[in-house]
């Protein structure tokens, strides 16, 4: 399933829209910008000014024999001209240094966007497309603009400047060089919208192609045991076949673009040369003059190939940049109140009160949910896969907000308090903790960065991995790689404990902790949980039961309803759900 289907993200705003927005990246260094916008206007001058004197010298000091002022007119025109270079030179770096400060900004609003929307938009949403947003979406923008932005205001102030020259020296002849440009805006015009659409196209496949290339590497392990690498082969081949026929169809407008331009420019050079020769023919303009025209119509249809060229390259960055908006303007469903306060100091106490929740309007996963654990107590949550367990515990942690009803921490509604507040006080183990490339140390710190080496070994040490930390290579400054690796299950988990120990959070939240690991680091994993879960509130899920027999509670989830609650004994000796899976359990064991 391509990203356009599992994405669902606002529509595209007008063309104006992105434009504007992309505009007012710009506000931040509009005291930079007259300086650059001076450079600017000395290069123009200088390219405006050189065909005038030009044809000056060749009426009246080359047709005259004057050497010695022909060799003055030569090293003023050096000048002229070296002048031009350096004022060049400086408005290139000086724009280029402010779009590449814009586009790190862009960048980083980018990040930062993705950082704080809620869980359930990453439900709905591709990682590998967002990265394609991230880099290749900016990274088109940045060279449709990043170097061609200085390039386009040099030949936009140029093209004025011919212009007004043009119509000095003549005024027919000056209007029949610009009887062209109504036909290039057109031009333009007809061949930016049929471009604009087709390079919307190529960024939305190079999108699916970035997300199926993350997913088919993350689990290229999987790929091969189940014998899928074939079939990946081929889905790949056809997303890549979809983003190659894109790429074509954008370059065939341009293929057709740019002779069209270079068939006007001609066009217009035939007439001026034609009226001009037949002008100088019968003595109503001299030869320098006719010179200085043409060089002036060279000099006017470079900037507008320039100005069209950039025109149609713009329209891949501005789809790309209708993609980045796109992202930008998703709503944050998830936000702290205007009114949000700090959490106070948790004690621990949680309630749910006729909490119901579904991650869509049409299908409900927790129906009336209605429980309460006491401070330092632990609640077991048992049940079948997609009984809304995990739920809870999301509920808790406010990654989703309830659909009805209220989720209470010692009394205060957690919508009513900052995220970060909440969740500092919250720790979380989950089956598959995903530890991050850096060393040990830096893992196990991930949720208190500032935390120092003494409070991150003491964490360890309680985790049960102390010992075998200090047995790799560089102890705690080992590095790991890609998702903790070469770490096995059971010390990725311990790992991630030592990271919940660290952060000293008054409730512990505890998914299948246990499970997929082997017997040995088991135990090391149950001494270290153990140690954790006391004096801390804890829901902790479990499939083996085993686990959860000096739970406090034990709430038997179905269907998104608590069934049977009480104590590992109670429920036994009720012989109800709990006590048939415990037996069942039993048996096998």
């Amino acid at each position: 399933m391509s990203s356009a289907q599992l994405t669902t993200l606002v529509e595209p705003k007008p063309k104006l829209s992105t434009i504007g927005r992309f505009l007012q990246y710009f506000a931040p260094y509009r005291q930079e910008l007259p300086l650059a916008l001076v450079m600017v206007t000395i290069g123009a001058t200088t390219q405006a000014i050189g065909p005038l004197l030009i044809g000056w010298s060749i009426d009246h000091l080359i047709l005259q024999g004057n050497l010695p002022g022909l060799l003055k007119m030569l090293a003023a025109l050096t000048t002229i001209y070296i002048v031009g270079v350096w004022a060049i030179r400086g408005q290139i770096w000086r724009m280029g240094s402010i779009v590449q400060r814009l586009l790190g900004q862009l960048r980083q609003d980018i990040f930062d966007k993705i950082q704080s929307l809620p869980v359930s938009f990453f439900d709905r949403s591709e990682a590998g497309d967002l990265m394609s947003r991230l880099l290749n979406d900016v990274n088109t923008v940045n060279q449709a603009f990043g170097l061609t932005i200085p390039q386009v205001l040099g030949q936009t102030f140029s093209l004025v400047g011919i212009i007004i020259a043009m119509l000095a020296i003549n005024l027919q002849l000056g209007l029949l060089s610009n009887l062209v440009v109504p036909l290039m805006i057109f031009t333009t015009g007809f061949f930016s919208r049929w471009a604009r659409g087709r390079f919307r196209i190529t960024r939305q496949t190079i999108g699916d192609l970035s997300a199926k290339l993350e997913e088919d590497i993350g689990s290229v392990r999987e790929a091969q045991a189940f014998n899928r690498t074939q079939l990946n082969i081929e889905e790949f081949d056809s997303l890549n076949a979809a983003n190659r026929r894109a790429n074509v169809q954008a370059v065939a407008v341009t293929a057709a673009f740019l002779p069209s331009i270079d068939f006007l420019n001609t066009l217009a050079t035939a007439g001026v040369m034609a009226y001009g020769g037949y002008l100088a023919v019968t003595g109503v303009m001299t030869v320098g003059t006719v010179t200085a025209f043409l060089l002036y119509v060279q000099q006017f249809f470079r900037p507008i190939q320039i100005l069209s060229q950039f025109y149609t390259q713009a329209q891949s960055a501005l789809a790309g940049l209708d993609r980045i908006f796109q992202l930008l303007d998703e709503p944050a469903t998830l936000q702290d109140a205007a009114n949000a306060t700090e959490m106070p100091p948790i004690r621990g106490e949680v309630r749910f009160e006729q909490v119901g929740f579904g991650y869509t309007p049409h299908q409900r996963v927790l129906k009336g949910v209605n429980l309460c654990a006491q401070p330092g107590q632990m609640i077991a949550l048992v049940g079948p896969t997609g009984a809304g367990k995990s739920t809870i515990i999301n509920l808790i942690m406010r990654f989703y907000d309830v659909s009805e009803g209220a989720v209470k921490i010692d009394g205060v509604d957690v919508r009513s308090v900052t995220q970060a507040s909440l969740r500092h006080q919250i720790g979380i183990v989950l089956q598959d903790n995903l530890l991050f490339s850096g060393t040990v140390a830096e893992n196990i710190a991930f949720g208190l960065p500032k935390a120092s080496q003494a409070e991150i070994e003491a964490a360890a040490q309680t985790a049960n991995v102390h010992d075998f930390i200090t047995s790799l290579p560089q102890g705690y400054s080992t590095r790991l790689g890609e998702r903790g690796t070469p770490l096995s299950q059971g010390q990725r988990q311990l790992v991630s404990i030592a990271r919940a120990v660290l952060i000293n959070p008054r409730i512990l939240l505890l998914d299948e902790a246990t499970s997929s690991i082997d017997t040995r680091t088991e135990g090391l994993v149950q001494d270290a949980i153990a140690i954790l879960l006391r004096d801390r509130t804890s829901f902790v899920i479990a499939h083996r039961l085993s686990t959860v027999t000096q739970a406090d509670q034990v709430l038997v989830i179905q269907q998104g309803e608590i069934v049977e609650q009480g104590t590992h004994a109670e429920l036994v000796a009720l012989n109800g759900i709990y006590g048939n899976l415990y037996s069942l359990q039993l048996g096998t064991d």
